[in-house]
């Protein structure tokens, strides 16, 4: 299926990002700053969240999360690094924006991103790394079912500094077996 397919269940809708996003979305960044630092780097500016749309294609696939009824923002999910063939395979990232964090609308967006991810994608595996000391991060994950696989050391290049993380990946069979499929 496209990527840019849209999902929605009724109170959040995962779609694709436009163009007219990149106001919004970069305000929403800078607004949640200090929600994001010092966990990930996302676009705070137009330009930069130009330069995210301009790397879609079958490797990246970003989604913004909004509300249904006014549309605003409440974060954004990718889906990075896919991998057909044998592996089927693709690395899950993910951020909410102020002030819809701790709202349980990220778990909203994230079942419907996993959904995304195994019925049109086909996917076997989305694995999500994730700082140690990212409390709220590993605490949606870990409701969504995903599972502890292992520790990194020096994982990934964040906020000037190799940073440590755990592994936590969700398969397809457990993941349509919790859905009742």
């Amino acid at each position: 299926m496209a990527v840019d397919a849209e999902r929605s269940d009724g109170i959040v809708r995962l779609r694709r990002p436009r163009a007219s996003d990149a106001a919004p979305f970069a305000e929403a960044v800078v607004r949640s700053h200090d929600l994001l630092h010092p966990w990930i780097s996302a676009p705070d500016t137009a330009d930069r969240f130009r330069a995210m749309l301009a790397r879609v294609g079958p490797a990246y696939v970003p989604s913004v999360l909004a509300l249904e009824e006014s549309g605003e923002l409440v974060g954004a999910f990718n889906l990075s690094e896919l991998v057909r063939g044998n592996f089927l395979s693709a690395y899950l990232g993910y951020y909410a924006f102020k002030p819809h964090a701790g709202r349980g609308l990220m778990a909203r967006g994230l079942a419907l991103l996993l959904d995304f991810a195994f019925d049109d994608l086909s996917l076997h595996r989305v694995e999500a790394n994730v700082q140690p000391t990212n409390a709220r991060s590993i605490a949606l994950v870990r409701a969504a079912g995903f599972e502890c696989e292992g520790f990194s050391k020096g994982y990934l290049f964040i906020d000037g500094d190799w940073r440590d993380h755990e592994r936590w990946t969700m398969r397809r069979e457990p993941y349509l077996a919790s859905r009742g499929a």
